[in-house]
């Protein structure tokens, strides 16, 4: 009789994965494994390690309850090989198991890892994606620029999700003009849904504590989802409750309210507790029962079947060298205050700390809060990427690194992107509430008491002219630059290299 391991890893907690479906749970062994390795190999949040091997235990239990016979290795148990392939043997040699089934991981490291592994693994496509390998690129092939918004089009013919025949409902595409409204006086939704730790939760973030005591971030308290039940929960709760207003203030940030009108269940999705189909669809039926506005729909499906599809495709069509291009030369180290939030730029020390507390910030926060100041600083984008790898819950390095490495630190020299994102202090005071109190004024250009952005993105600018000059959504700033009086300009410089100085020596900033 033949013998089979089926791995599933710690993003895979599905029962819709190829490699069960493959499987025969007369005679396979599922293998699960919580090993240093996958636990280790970037300082994660112990949020999101405590969230896996919760959301493992779980997904376990559930596959014993369905028939199928577990071998489940914990951090803890003294056999522990430490690694995916080290528990793959082991368990081959209690099993007799000759293959190994598995779907393909989100990580080139770890694909490397499998297909090096001393047991023959046949890795099936992860098809619980919209768009395959194949199918993104051949829709890249031969494009000069591989944009998202016609990426993104295509898959909303594929899908025909907000579909009117062969034309979107409403009549457009994308409705992101209707969704950069900065935040209303007050806000109505009570946050994501919440739930009490039970006892396996409870079990596990004692052991994340003990073995973890160091990493950054704040466990307690601990309210993630960890089972697919708790997961269409959460869904269910943000569909009636959130989504009507998430379109409009979806790029707002407010001080004293973390979450606005967020989902927060990118980490339920990423880790398979829900699928991209369910999600889209509970949007849609809510547009169609009159419950939600087209733009706050349709701007949430862009998300999933857009952006999210997208960056898969992008991190798996260029390379396991994709995580160290840096197309801007850009060198400096990641500053210790990523670590700690002491700084007194209130907008990056509320990002960072809400990061820290959370395992949580939306793509603002990610994208024109942190990774726009790592960029006006010229950060090497390789430290960029691990901290964002790091520290939050819903990050692999297939959804991470071309948000970061591409879209937030244009290093990958504009694949991604056509242009830098990047802005000075005004774009922040408008659309957030951190600017208030700040040690800095937003107000100001130059000088100690400036607002560092602003004088960091005309410094930005003038450091790459060459590269952004002639770029067309970029030459009415350059104009802007130029028309300033060299005695302006000098000063901007100045005060961008006086503050990068004090950066460069650990100095408050």
């Amino acid at each position: 009789m033949v013998s089979r391991l089926v791995l599933i890893l710690g993003d895979q907690l599905s029962e819709e994965i190829a490699a069960l479906r493959e499987a025969d749970r007369a005679t396979d062994t599922v293998v699960m494994a919580e090993v240093m390795d996958e636990a280790s190999y970037v300082p994660h949040h112990p949020r999101k390690i405590a969230f896996l091997f919760a959301a493992m235990r779980k997904f376990a239990a559930h596959l014993e309850g369905q028939g199928w016979r577990v071998r489940y290795t914990r951090l803890d148990d003294p056999d522990n090989a430490g690694s995916i392939p080290g528990e793959l043997l082991r368990r081959a040699e209690e099993t007799g198991a000759t293959e190994v089934l598995a779907i393909e991981p989100g990580e080139f490291r770890l694909i490397a890892a499998l297909e090096d592994c001393p047991i023959p693994v046949h890795l099936f496509p992860d098809d619980r994606f919209l768009c395959s390998h194949a199918e993104f690129d051949q829709w890249a092939e031969g494009r000069k620029e591989l944009r998202m918004e016609w990426f993104y089009r295509e898959m909303r013919r594929k899908t025909g999700l907000l579909m009117a025949g062969d034309k979107p409902e409403g009549g457009k595409w994308n409705y992101d003009h209707d969704n950069r409204k900065p935040a209303p006086d007050e806000i109505t939704f009570r946050g994501p849904m919440q739930f009490t730790p039970d006892d396996t939760v409870e079990e596990v973030l004692a052991l994340v504590e003990a073995r973890f005591p160091e990493n950054f971030g704040t466990l307690r308290p601990f309210w993630f989802a960890t089972d697919r039940a708790q997961a269409r929960q959460a869904l269910a709760h943000f569909t009636a409750h959130a989504l009507p207003r998430f379109g409009d203030y979806q790029d707002a940030m407010l001080d004293g309210n973390r979450f606005l009108y967020h989902a927060v269940i990118s980490m339920y999705l990423n880790a398979g507790l829900l699928g991209w189909q369910e999600i889209c669809e509970a949007a849609e039926a809510a547009y169609t029962a009159g419950d939600a506005p087209l733009n706050a729909v349709e701007g949430f499906i862009r998300q999933i079947i857009g952006w999210r599809e997208y960056m898969r495709g992008i991190y798996f069509r260029e390379g396991p060298d994709y995580t160290r291009r840096n197309a801007l030369d850009h060198q400096r180290k990641l500053p210790g205050f990523y670590w700690t939030a002491d700084t007194d730029m209130r907008c990056m020390a509320r990002a960072i700390e809400q990061t820290r507390d959370e395992a949580y910030a939306h793509h603002i926060q990610r994208l024109m809060v942190t990774g726009n100041f790592a960029l006006l600083a010229g950060i090497d984008p390789h430290e960029v990427h691990e901290w964002y790898l790091a520290v939050y819950a819903d990050a692999y390095e297939w959804v991470e690194a071309p948000n970061v490495i591409g879209m937030s630190q244009f290093a990958d020299g504009g694949i991604v992107g056509s242009k830098p994102y990047v802005s000075g202090g005004n774009y922040i005071n408008k659309m957030s509430d951190y600017c208030k109190g700040c040690a800095y004024e937003v107000g100001e250009k130059t000088g100690d008491k400036a607002c560092p952005f602003n004088y960091l993105y005309w410094a930005f600018l003038h450091r790459h002219r060459d590269r952004f000059g002639k770029n067309p959504r970029m030459a009415q700033m350059y104009r802007t630059w130029m028309r300033m009086s060299d005695e302006k300009r000098q000063a901007t410089l100045d005060s961008a290299e006086a503050f990068l100085g004090k950066l460069d020596t650990g100095a408050r900033v």
